[in-house]
């Protein structure tokens, strides 16, 4: 089991740069941020962007790996996110890895333009991905579909990682799931709907049994890694305990990955430093 953390971007630099790099000495394997321009839980937060925020973060530390958790095509195009992709990649000197959703409702229409519905954003987030990919790969591409088009987009240097840098694909439908067992290096979840953590472990069970099924399909062996947002439901750093029961469970169900949040003083992820001090003890025990 490896473990990751995200940090959301809501604290000046001078207060988010200790965070990412306690996150490197807690153990954590790779620590990531939150692509939006505004989120459904704090929308009357501060919120600082966050490829800017994935550089410094990169420049703070040297060995764990970061990402996006995750980004979307509501406010970005292929291109102009591979340019931002090469350039944490080339920082980071290859510890960067994209994860990508199909993208909410809220910060959708923030710039204007008709809201999609969910078989829209669907459509528009698969071409999207397939477009990415191929820029992440090939230089010289000239592309026009139903959302995006490129014109001889140049695209060197290319990544550090090769053939590019992993895409994680977010998928809690059938459609995304699916998706993502097809074209992803790996798969996301925040699960399905559960009143409490037993039967929102059952719809974990569920999803993780379709991918299973999708995956059983595939062409190639590729590595493919599971991550599982722990705190959908109940916050797994609330203790330690509840820690290690999300995580033990995860396990259960075939994750390679799970994802918490650093703890916020109140709201969405309220905890303390001190529970995820304590649990930063656990982890190599927990692996």
């Amino acid at each position: 089991m490896r473990f990751g953390i995200a940090i959301l971007p809501e604290y000046r630099w001078r207060d988010a740069a200790p965070r990412w790099r306690r996150a490197e000495e807690f153990g954590f394997d790779h620590a990531w941020t939150y692509d939006h321009l505004t989120w459904a839980g704090l929308q009357d937060s501060p919120w600082y962007g966050t490829t800017p925020t994935l550089t410094a973060a990169a420049l703070a530390t040297s060995t764990i790996k970061l990402g996006t958790f995750v980004t979307s095509p509501n406010f970005r195009h292929p291109l102009a996110l591979t340019r931002e992709i090469l350039a944490i990649d080339d920082v980071s000197d290859g510890r960067f890895r994209c994860g990508i959703g199909a993208g909410g409702s809220l910060d959708a229409t923030i710039q204007g333009g008709p809201e999609l519905t969910p078989r829209q954003r669907q459509d528009r987030y698969e071409e999207f991905v397939g477009l990415l990919d191929t820029l992440l790969t090939t230089d010289g591409v000239t592309f026009k579909g139903e959302y995006y088009e490129t014109r001889n987009a140049r695209t060197l240097p290319g990544c550090v990682q090769q053939p590019r840098v992993p895409l994680i694909l977010a998928g809690n439908g059938p459609r995304s799931v699916r998706f993502a067992a097809e074209h992803g290096d790996g798969w996301v979840t925040t699960g399905g709907a559960g009143d409490d953590l037993d039967s929102w472990f059952k719809s974990v069970a569920d999803l993780t049994r379709r991918l299973d099924d999708h995956l059983a399909r595939r062409s190639d062996d590729r590595p493919f890694d599971r991550y599982l947002s722990l705190d959908s439901t109940v916050y797994a750093l609330s203790s330690p305990a509840a820690f290690e029961e999300a995580v033990t469970r995860a396990a259960a169900l075939g994750f390679t990955d799970v994802i918490t949040h650093w703890p916020r003083p109140d709201g969405p992820y309220a905890g303390t430093e001190r529970v995820l001090e304590q649990v930063a003890t656990l982890l190599p025990t927990l692996r």
